[in-house]
């Protein structure tokens, strides 16, 4: 018995040197702790013993945990788990808590023994780690966000590249058809050249065989009138052959030249086709300032404008009128074309200078004109524009004087 006794004592010393132990009578007042429930509490023995287990409680933890607590081990079960406990000089402690109800013979609750651990450690370390986790886990979140808003970004650099690179293919057209325009142009250049080539011989001999018809016919008032109306219509056909041998040839330089020539010469190569559609022109020459570049494509450019008025005025029956005007304001030399037609749909207004666009039928005009026109004024240093008057539309050219002047 003395041998069993003795072998109790070595596992309760054992267990007490390795364990923080403390024992309660069944109202939860204390009556036994070891050094180590000292040592973790920070308390006295002196100060532990008859007082109740409130004193290392943990305000924070809710007063349902310690009911459970009771429930269980009041019906004579074992306790387990981790409890949240306040040290003396206030530091948080976490003990793995087993308590055990201790009966006596007549199966009644005794007291009760709680054997602990600190586990502190083990649960500060899983706090951090899990404040760790959150971290990284709200880390991850911004990553992938940050990588989604990247992705968004380079999808719009992707389109916007996408979108400029088919605006420059899309230029790059428009010049290659600008160019092989030009190319026409210039191929009809040579083609009038020819023709004006072949037509000079025949004139001259056209008009010395009048000269000599007239010396060999005296005093016929007649035949006079008819020589003379010849010599009109020959010195016509020569002016009109030259006038389109200019205005095709390809100009290499730039060269100052007069607007008003360029105004002048546009209106004589529409002047027969504005006759046959009963419009009337009104020219209003108001500068002699003088421009840098091409006298050839700004007589085109003003051809396109008395064109497109023309057109304009398709529909109307009678009153066709036409104004064009040429002055020099500010420094620039401004060409305006203002018709009687009606006017143009604000809802194109913004359009009629893009490429290709037109409201003809695609038979009747290809929509280049206008365009056309706008690159001249700006391969000149200056704009193109149009708008609404209060009979019909005026388009605008818009040109810098040579030296300002």
């Amino acid at each position: 018995m003395d041998n069993i006794k003795a072998r109790f004592r070595q596992y309760q010393e054992a267990i007490e040197a390795s364990n923080i132990v403390s024992k309660t009578d069944t109202n939860g007042t204390i009556t036994f702790v070891n050094d180590e429930f000292c040592k973790m509490s920070g308390f006295t023995r002196e100060e532990l013993i008859g007082a109740n287990h409130n004193i290392v409680r943990h305000p924070e933890v809710p007063k349902e945990v310690f009911a459970r607590l009771w429930d269980t081990i009041l019906a004579k079960k074992v306790h387990k788990g981790t409890i949240r406990n306040r040290t003396k000089d206030g530091r948080d402690v976490y003990l793995n808590t087993t308590i055990i109800p201790i009966l006596n013979l007549s199966g009644q609750i005794e007291e009760f023994l709680a054997i602990r651990y600190d586990v502190t450690d083990v649960i500060n370390l899983n706090n951090e780690l899990e404040k760790t986790k959150k971290e990284l886990l709200n880390l991850n979140e911004n990553l992938e966000n940050r990588v989604a808003e990247q992705t968004a970004e380079l999808v719009n650099l992707n389109q916007n590249l996408e979108n400029l690179v088919k605006a420059e293919i899309k230029k790059n057209e428009e010049k290659t058809k600008m160019l092989f325009l030009q190319s026409r142009l210039a191929s009809m250049g040579e083609m009038i050249a020819n023709i004006a080539h072949q037509w000079r011989q025949p004139l001259n001999e056209l008009s010395i065989t009048l000269f000599k018809l007239k010396e060999s016919v005296k005093a016929n008032e007649k035949f006079e009138a008819g020589y003379e109306h010849a010599k009109r219509v020959i010195k016509g056909m020569s002016q009109t052959i030259e006038d389109f041998r200019s205005f095709f040839s390809v100009e290499r330089e730039r060269e100052a030249f007069l607007p008003s020539v360029a105004v002048e010469n546009a209106l004589k190569m529409v002047q027969g086709t504005y006759e046959k559609e009963g419009i009337d022109v009104n020219l209003e020459l108001k500068s002699e300032g003088q421009i840098y570049g091409f006298e050839s494509q700004l007589c085109q450019a003003v051809i396109i404008l008395l064109s497109n008025a023309k057109d304009a005025l398709a529909n109307k029956k009678d009153d066709k009128k036409v104004t064009l005007t040429l002055e020099t304001k500010d420094k620039f030399a401004i060409i305006r074309v203002t018709d009687n037609a009606g006017g143009i749909k604000e809802e194109i207004m913004d359009k009629i200078f893009e490429p290709y666009f037109t409201t003809k039928h695609p038979s009747a005009g290809t929509g280049i004109g206008l365009y056309m026109l706008k690159s001249i004024a700006k391969n000149h240093g200056g704009s193109a524009g149009a708008k609404n008057v209060k009979f019909g539309a005026e388009f605008e050219i818009k040109l810098p004087l040579k030296d300002g002047k």
